[in-house]
């Protein structure tokens, strides 16, 4: 079941879409990854579901079984072949307005590379 609110005119589903071109790292029936066109990071890469889900909560309430798993198992293996898993790498998903989520299509950043450096900053007191 797809989302009601999923945008199908979001930069990711025109980049699934073959719309837009993507620097292509992985793909496969349920999976799409590619370089950041913005790194944050050396290594800085989206995974994204080929499904329509709008978020983390959406993808992990609607999507089946085995578009769960080919998400989870396409992460570890892009990080694999990027070299990341011995020096260490980090995943982020934004969720909603408060952490910033800049595209509604479901999405994983994998960041890597270097010294990432604590997860969030301390509040400031």
């Amino acid at each position: 079941m797809a989302s009601a609110t999923y945008d199908d005119d979001n930069i990711f589903a025109k980049i699934i879409r073959g719309e837009i071109p993507c620097n292509k790292v992985f793909e496969n029936e349920h999976v799409l990854a590619f370089h950041d066109i913005s790194p944050q990071t050396p290594t800085h890469v989206l995974v994204i579901p080929k499904g329509r889900y709008v978020s983390s909560d959406d993808f992990a309430a609607q999507a089946s079984d085995t578009e769960i798993a080919a998400f989870v198992r396409a992460v570890g293996a892009i990080a694999r072949d990027l070299g990341l898993v011995d020096p260490g790498y980090r995943i982020l998903a934004n969720h909603g307005r408060d952490a910033h989520q800049e595209v509604p299509h479901f999405h994983v950043h994998i960041f890597g590379g270097g010294d990432l450096g604590r997860m969030i900053k301390p509040p400031q007191h």
